[in-house]
């Protein structure tokens, strides 16, 4: 998933008809589901599932690998928890046996930091063409576009094709931020503040300009309210909420966010929509806490993490004999 640079570095959010959905370039189909999700940010990206939250992206935010996730999945209950105490051991800062919430949460601020590292390199290895450890503008496009000649405006010149011209247009501009040696191609750093912009503090500029730019639909360099909330029309339906409602609901928001009171937002302002990774990892420390601190003394004990270890790290949902026992059974059937 998803959803990571760290410390103080800011994901901006839009609010997309109320909700919060993160801005993120073009960066071919795991970034267009992002969008999709309705994440406040990349890393918050599968956090929660049909409005329920999701596991996988716990279990994520403790290793820090999806690969790694999934191999746990398949585990016996006795292997994950044996795994996950070394975790533990390493993640017990003061060697106390008990995880604390700032404990939990510079852990969580360690994998997501591997997560985003992990995507950019198999991103990278779709997209360098030539293997030759760095990736070049001509090698972005086309695999994630299918222009084959930077040169060719085709793509720009079709009325149906706007959206991928604003995209197009906006990953160049990300492309060029992240390039700082000025060499025309990304080397494997240079491609993980590309493709994780929200995470790298040198490229936040771009990323406020650009949020800024989509929500300004009128071009007046500022976001009123009508362009905060978007366009309801295709909405009431779906959400049961009617525009009174929805208008009522969204305009303390506004207000907060308009620190200087002019009933706009400016692009200065427009960092105030932003949602940080610490946020992030403060609301799955939050969650973990709430799953497994049994006795609410609010730390972790050793104990309680491994009674509850399928919540931190998976393991087979059944019993590993009983899964044994039904393989078993599937071969005689066959």
């Amino acid at each position: 998933m998803l959803v990571w640079r760290l410390g103080t570095c800011i994901l901006v959010c839009v609010l997309v008809c109320g909700e919060a959905g993160a801005h993120t370039h073009h960066l071919h189909n795991a970034q267009k589901e992002r969008e999709a999700d309705g994440a406040r940010s990349p890393r918050d990206h599968g956090h929660y599932a049909d409005g329920q939250h999701n596991s996988e992206f716990d279990h994520e935010a403790i290793l820090g690998s999806t690969k790694d996730a999934e191999e746990y999945d398949q585990l016996p209950a006795s292997e994950s928890k044996r795994r996950l105490e070394i975790l533990l051991l390493k993640m017990d800062r003061n060697n106390d046996k008990q995880i604390e919430r700032r404990e939990l949460h510079s852990w969580i601020l360690r994998s997501f930091r591997m997560l985003s590292e992990e995507e950019s390199s198999e991103r990278m290895d779709e997209v360098d063409e030539d293997e030759d450890g760095f990736v070049t503008w001509s090698e972005y496009i086309s695999e994630t576009y299918g222009i084959t000649d930077p040169d060719d405006q085709q793509l720009l010149e079709k009325e149906d094709q706007a959206e991928e011209q604003r995209l197009l247009r906006e990953d160049r501009q990300l492309f060029n931020a992240a390039d700082k040696n000025i060499d025309g191609r990304l080397d494997d750093k240079e491609f993980l503040a590309f493709t994780h912009p929200e995470e790298h503090p040198d490229m936040l500029p771009v990323v406020l300009q650009q949020t800024l730019d989509e929500k300004d639909t009128n071009n007046d360099g500022v976001i009123d309210f009508q362009e905060y909330i978007g366009d309801r029309e295709s909405e009431d339906e779906d959400d049961g909420i009617s525009n009174r409602e929805f208008v009522r609901k969204h305009k303390p928001k506004f207000k907060e966010l308009d620190i200087n009171k002019s009933g706009l937002l400016e692009k200065e302002e427009v960092g105030s929509l932003a949602y940080s990774i610490k946020d992030i990892a403060e609301d799955e420390v939050d969650h973990l806490f709430g799953a497994a601190d049994d006795d609410g003394d609010d730390l972790l004990s050793f104990l309680e993490i491994l009674d509850h270890h399928d919540v931190f790290v998976g393991s087979e949902a059944t019993d590993y004999g009983d899964h044994l026992h039904n393989l078993d059974r599937f071969e005689d059937e066959l």
